[in-house]
């Protein structure tokens, strides 16, 4: 089982080597749009450090779901994906592997752009670093939650829209957890409780999340 994690994996990052556009235009989005809002609403240090939280989550959120249109579907065009379930390894194995790979050449790359926004939004060092520490733990719910809801609209028409439509509720917990902890900070208030939320969150979603994304396959190949 092992292997078959690490074979899908490094397959994933070899696509993603030889489609390098598809893993920068979350990037570009997530920047181009964070970056509109201070164009917006104006130049004022404090409304920007105020709503610098907020803004970078739902963008890493929208730039997220943005990615997620070939997760399953050009392996499902090609028949790869048939293949893959054929193996003989389970179903929600290489759930985890792929969804580990969307993390590393999509959400990987957020994280990295995410300080250089946050100093352009005026946040110091502090709330910076802890905008990053929830980034770091709700970015792989996201790609979590992005793989079940693509398993489940695949092959469906409009799939893309029924896939925001299931995934934007699913991962508001982690939204509100991850912008309320740099908030609860810069109020004074203890963001022990926000961290250990979302924690929880992850963990509960890599326990939950690959098994029913491994059903959906099963159910959309059949």
């Amino acid at each position: 089982m092992r292997a078959f994690f690490w074979l899908i994996l490094r397959r994933e990052l070899r696509l993603a080597l030889r489609r390098p556009l598809e893993a920068l235009l979350p990037v570009v989005f997530f920047v181009v749009a964070a970056s509109l809002f201070p164009l917006g609403i104006g130049p004022e240090p404090a409304t920007l450090r105020h709503i610098a939280p907020g803004v970078l989550w739902v963008g890493a959120l929208l730039a997220t779901l943005l990615s997620l249109n070939l997760l399953w579907g050009a392996d499902w065009q090609d028949g790869s994906l048939d293949q893959l379930l054929l193996a003989g390894q389970p179903a929600w194995l290489l759930a985890l592997a792929k969804a580990a790979g969307h993390w590393l050449t999509h959400g990987l790359p957020l994280l990295l752009a995410a300080p250089l926004l946050g100093l352009m939004f005026g946040l110091p060092a502090a709330p910076l670093g802890l905008l990053w520490l929830g980034l770091l733990l709700g970015t792989p719910v996201l790609s979590l939650l992005g793989a079940f809801g693509a398993a489940l609209t695949l092959g469906l028409r409009a799939g893309g829209l029924l896939n925001l439509l299931i995934v934007l509720p699913l991962a508001m917990p982690a939204l509100i957890f991850g912008s309320g902890a740099v908030g609860a900070f810069e109020a004074g208030l203890p963001v022990g409780g926000h961290y250990s939320l979302l924690g929880a969150l992850l963990l509960a979603t890599l326990l939950g999340a690959p098994p029913a994304t491994g059903a959906a396959l099963r159910i959309a190949v059949a």
